[in-house]
């Protein structure tokens, strides 16, 4: 995860030591035009070797050694900082006769790292709220998670619902049977408040319970996008991995239904942003405070001082925590992926002993913003449930259970005291629900799409439903995008490759959120769990595939063949991607289609 070695190796992206243009080769080892870092107060240039000077006679020019501050934090390739007041017109624009005035060209290429991402996601919302009150029914899991969140906003805590309770909502008349008998739930509130504020917006209605996950899920597509182009240095890689996350089937579905595990990856992904951005204004700082020269001294005892974005991200983490307990891993895998990148940089600055130095002054602080912070945040959640009655059957549930109860621990108020216990009862259903579903699946089976869910399913006659033929299928079916998911498999053990081979962070980064999100759940095999619950890490998956799509496009030093092929080759594979999803729009809308193409789509019977 901190392989500083490779920070800057060839992806694709817009640096020439990572597959791009326009700016000078940056690597974290010295160039061969300096021997090796000098000394700190080391006077005069250093030596060429005298091979060098041979190699100069064919033409040959060395890269440009990287400064300190380039090597712990990269430049982003366009920006208002980055970018020249006047970019030179495009090559290609002028071959293909577009005239395009020089004051919107140079502001187009300036804004450019938010235009692509902010054009993609308007892609993405457009996609997701389509049609998103259709099917017009509640459908899976929106049985416990529309109503919870309704019951949020009314009385801050969830209640026990009559028989009949569905019917009665998805009436004409649209009344909701509410009552204030508590209901034992096993899922923190922060999903159901998001969704509850949909239904605050836009009624008790699919439309309203869906509509603050369709959101989440268009910013996720904007926040990868932004991530993306960070990690990579790219913003073609970044609008590449939006689109890749916009049509991925899986994610489309969960963005398009009131459950939490939508809201669980917009999260950890932010999360993952704020980590990124500490990452490169901790660099940026350490570099500035060495005054660019590498001092061992100097960057083994150096304070890093006020961290707002770690702060943030314990904060995204505590929120995801506050969705599904499935945070926890969360907060242990990116407190460790920071420690380890804050090492890093000490190493990179000079550092003899990077590990302790890190250990001495970061990692309570590390521990601190992410594990304090998120735990706050996850006990303040509850505070619906907090301020609800103590008295017997007038509050959440379990909330009088320690009122009277004799304790060894007075001194804990009793509204934590019964938290506690509640929590202890959760942690028992969690780990021991067993119950056989029809659509379960093995984790093993997720990354090759084994077993999709089946969201709703109804097979219309001629004549109903639009249905033209003599009998149709009309099914919201949660399964990824195939192709992007068997690309990805490939893509993850690239990465793999990366970062054990290569020392790159950035393979390790998303390793790392992928790990988090779906390595803990081979631990609980004997529970009942489903493939939707791998849009979790959804996104490491896409930006994995990125990577992959990086490489493909060859460095910027590549032949010209090279990079043609190479740039075909990732085209094509992105457009076959976007057609698999275009294939499969049928079964992530509930469209009406003849039952002959729906079973073109059952590619296994373990999707049917």
């Amino acid at each position: 995860m901190n392989g500083d070695t490779a920070a800057q190796t060839p992806t694709g992206t817009d640096h020439p030591a990572q597959g791009g243009v326009g700016v000078p080769v940056l690597t974290d080892q010295p160039s061969p035009a300096v021997p090796g870092p000098r000394a700190a107060g080391a006077d005069g240039p250093a030596p060429r070797p005298a091979w060098l000077h041979r190699l100069a006679r064919y033409g040959y020019t060395a890269p440009r050694a990287a400064t300190l501050a380039e090597r712990l934090a990269p430049p982003m390739p366009d920006g208002p900082r980055v970018t020249p007041a006047r970019v030179a017109p495009s090559p290609l624009l002028l071959r293909l006769g577009v005239p395009v005035p020089q004051g919107l060209w140079s502001w187009l290429c300036r804004w450019a790292g938010w235009i692509g991402p902010l054009a993609v996601a308007l892609f993405a919302g457009a996609l997701r709220f389509s049609g998103l009150g259709q099917p017009d029914a509640i459908i899976f899991d929106e049985t416990y998670y529309a109503k919870d969140a309704y019951a949020l906003w009314h009385g801050g805590y969830e209640i026990s619902w009559p028989e009949g309770a569905n019917e009665q909502i998805m009436a004409a008349d649209g009344a909701v049977p509410y009552r204030p008998e508590a209901s034992y739930v096993v899922h923190p509130p922060v999903g159901k408040w998001i969704i509850g504020a949909g239904e605050q917006l836009f009624g008790m209605n699919p439309f309203g319970w869906r509509f603050a996950v369709a959101l989440l899920g268009t910013l996720s597509v904007l926040m990868v996008a932004r991530i993306a182009r960070r990690l990579f240095r790219s913003t073609l890689l970044g609008c590449v991995a939006g689109l890749l996350l916009a049509v991925d089937g899986l994610h489309f579905v969960l963005s398009r239904s009131a459950l939490l595990d939508l809201v669980v990856m917009f999260w950890i992904l932010a999360a993952f942003g704020f980590l990124l951005l500490d990452r490169d204004r901790t660099r940026a700082r350490i570099a500035e405070r060495l005054g660019g020269v590498a001092d061992a001294a100097a960057a083994q005892r150096l304070n890093l001082g006020w961290r707002p974005y770690r702060i943030a991200a314990g904060v995204c983490v505590g929120l995801t925590c506050a969705t599904k307990w499935s945070g926890l891993y969360v907060a242990a895998a990116f407190g460790l992926m920071t420690v380890l990148w804050d090492a890093g940089a000490r190493r990179l600055a000079g550092a003899g002993r990077p590990y302790l130095g890190t250990l001495v002054r970061d990692a309570v602080p590390a521990f601190v913003s992410i594990v304090v912070v998120s735990a706050v945040v996850y006990v303040t959640s509850w505070w619906g449930w907090f301020a609800s009655s103590n008295l017997p059957g007038r509050g959440g549930y379990g909330r009088d259970w320690a009122v009277g109860r004799s304790t060894d621990y007075p001194w804990i108020p009793e509204g934590l005291r019964a938290l506690w216990h509640y929590h202890s009862t959760v942690y028992d259903f969690h780990t021991h629900l067993s119950d056989p579903h029809t659509y379960q699946s093995n984790p093993w089976s997720w990354l090759v799409l084994g077993r999709p869910v089946s969201f709703f399913y109804e097979s219309p006659k001629q004549g109903q439903a639009g249905c033209t033929a003599s009998e149709c299928a009309r099914e919201v079916l949660g399964i990824g995008t195939p192709l992007l998911w068997w690309a990805g498999v490939v893509a993850l053990a690239y990465c793999l490759w990366r970062w054990a081979a290569r020392r790159d962070w950035r393979a390790g980064a998303v390793l790392c959120g992928l790990a988090a999100g779906y390595l803990p759940w081979f631990a609980y095999q004997q529970r009942t769990i489903f493939l939707f619950y791998a849009v979790a890490f959804v996104p490491f998956v896409v930006l994995a595939v990125t990577m992959l799509v990086g490489a493909l496009i060859g460095p910027a030093g590549a032949g010209r063949d090279r990079r043609i092929i190479g740039s075909t080759a990732a085209g094509l594979l992105v457009l076959l991607i976007v057609w698999n999803f275009l294939f499969f729009y049928p079964l992530y809308t509930g469209e009406t289609i003849p039952m002959e193409d729906w079973r073109r789509r059952m590619w296994f019977d373990s999707w049917i």
